[in-house]
């Protein structure tokens, strides 16, 4: 696995994602221990609200804001690729609307993409509690 194919780029935003290193190896520590052998291309594109909507409305045909939106781009059974959509203004809304640090919620969002590249949903309710589940186990291993 080469942590030089997981991607952060900016999108209709000025932001500075902190702790690139740390954060590219805890998402490679996650796609391993989910069992996948390797990473192909993941890129995770930061931007707006606006930015994001737009995205929302034109691949998925939802007029709604979001947090993330996924794209799986895979081509075999055991890499992941895709793009993950984030928008920055959602995480800061949703940080206060939590009461959690929005450090944390940036970093839950990045999970929530990562593992619906491994296989998780979210639509019905006890997927949604085995993705918050996943989510919170892979929270609680970061080391930085």
């Amino acid at each position: 696995m080469a942590l030089k194919d997981i991607l952060f780029f900016t999108e209709d935003i000025d932001f500075k994602l902190k702790e690139k290193a740390k954060i590219r190896q805890w998402i490679m520590d996650t796609i391993k221990a989910e069992g996948f052998k390797r990473v192909g291309e993941l890129s995770f594109i930061l931007c707006s609200d606006a930015y994001l909507l737009k995205i929302n409305k034109q691949y998925l045909n939802h007029d709604t804001f979001t947090d993330v939106v996924t794209f799986d781009s895979s081509e075999e059974e055991e890499v992941i690729a895709g793009d993950i959509f984030i928008s920055v203004e959602r995480i800061a809304e949703n940080a206060d609307k939590f009461k959690v640090d929005s450090r944390d919620e940036l970093h839950r969002v990045i999970m929530h993409g990562v593992l619906h590249l491994c296989g998780y949903y979210d639509k019905k309710p006890e997927d949604k509690t085995l993705m918050t589940s996943k989510e919170n186990e892979y929270l609680a291993k970061r080391d930085f």
